[in-house]
């Protein structure tokens, strides 16, 4: 029997790819630039098992279009909002992610956002590269501290509860969540958390609000200009989620007229589109998609595909197949 077919739709780490093209028939994206819908469906036809990542928009049409030969889709990354799930599930393609082991880099991420938006540090970085920066003042680039504030975390999942812990154990801070349903009396005493039973009054409490929600259309928006306008004045909106959790003209209105603090984020509706609206802002940190981005984590996600595709083919259950 033939090796089995796999597709890479970017690049991935040497580590990864070398173990992959060991045991199977591997193609790799060298050009590393996000397929169209046509070579996504290509890929479907073409391979039994094709690896996306958040850059691939697999939708049903490319799901209809390219039905015929792909077996699985198996995700470098946890969140699946790309993917049309239900359209797998009609189709018979089994999806897998890779949770638990992004989960600290992206919480780091998490507090660096907060760090950065709160001291002003994206502002201060640019003074200095321009060579703007007039020196010491007592009143020049006064920001907010972060220690002993309140941090608002909307979805307490595994990034929501490791943002949780380092603002808390590192920082002092105290912790407010919302998520669908609330965490074990253990979790909660760990971190002295408590929960709150809307997103509303969630708001309304935080001096710092940090989204870990998965995307899709249940939260599209779900910070919208009503709900922004909820947070307190001089708050700050923290993402590392998905994009489209917040409605950005929303965003960009509320930073422009200084409702709040600010905002650092780190992932957008249209990536790699960040709107002007944002970009012409100094309250707000701008970071490219970092979450996962350490060599520790990425390599860690790959493996953790490989694992999920090789008990799939041995006719096992992989251990992270998305319902």
């Amino acid at each position: 029997m033939s090796a089995p077919r796999i597709l890479l739709t970017r690049r991935w780490p040497t580590q990864v790819e070398r173990h992959l093209a060991e045991r199977y028939e591997v193609t790799v994206n060298d050009g590393d630039i996000p397929l169209s819908a046509a070579e996504l469906a290509e890929g479907l036809r073409t391979y039994d098992i094709v690896c996306p990542t958040v850059t691939d928009r697999i939708t049903a049409e490319v799901l209809e279009a390219g039905k015929g030969r792909c077996q699985m889709l198996a995700n470098l990354g946890v969140g699946v909002s790309h993917i049309d799930i239900d359209a797998c599930r009609r189709l018979n393609i089994v999806v897998t992610n890779t949770p638990g082991v992004l989960t600290e880099s992206t919480a780091d991420i998490a507090i660096l956002l907060m760090l950065m938006v709160a001291r002003r540090a994206g502002e201060g970085e640019r003074q200095v590269r321009a060579g703007a920066w007039p020196g010491w003042a007592p009143t020049s680039l006064l920001g907010s501290d972060v220690t002993a504030k309140t941090l608002g975390v909307i979805g307490f999942g595994r990034i929501g509860q490791a943002t949780a812990r380092k603002a808390h154990r590192g920082f002092g801070m105290q912790i407010l969540y919302h998520s669908p349903h609330q965490a074990p009396a253990e979790a909660e005493g760990l971190l002295s958390a408590r929960y709150c039973a809307s997103v509303d009054d969630l708001l309304r409490q935080a001096d710092f609000v940090s989204l870990h929600c998965p995307g899709g259309a249940a939260t599209r928006h779900l910070l919208d200009l009503r709900r922004i306008a909820l947070m307190k004045p001089g708050a700050f909106l923290i993402n590392t989620a998905r994009g489209e959790i917040i409605d950005e003209e929303a965003l960009i209105e509320a930073l422009r007229d200084q409702r709040i603090g600010g905002a650092g984020l780190d992932v957008y509706e249209q990536e790699p589109r960040v709107p002007a609206g944002l970009m012409a802002l100094e309250n707000v940190v701008l970071l490219p998609h970092l979450g996962s981005a350490s060599v520790e984590t990425r390599v860690a996600m790959g493996m953790r595909v490989v694992e999920n595709l090789e008990c799939f083919l041995a006719d096992l259950a992989p251990p992270d197949r998305v319902p």
